[in-house]
């Protein structure tokens, strides 16, 4: 066999490859968030008023701001 044609067939299927484990995780990634969507304002009112608490919009806003920094902290 061709040495040149050996480093093509193994760029290609690199690239196949690498394109088709891409789109794979993407589908796989769009999934999982359809099935487990994050945290939103409803849910925490929900968890706020299981543990007796009134949830206000001045408290639920304080709990998503407070999360979205320990989020951002966390990708650091």
């Amino acid at each position: 066999m061709n040495l040149g044609l050996a480093i093509l067939l193994i760029v290609v299927a690199l690239l196949v490859g690498l394109t088709g484990g891409f789109f794979g995780a993407r589908a796989y990634m769009k999934k999982y968030f359809q099935d487990n969507p994050p945290i939103s304002e409803d849910m925490i009112a929900a968890m706020m008023a299981q543990m007796g608490q009134k949830p206000s919009a001045k408290k639920l806003n304080q709990v998503m701001n407070t999360m979205k920094m320990q989020q951002k902290k966390a990708s650091k």
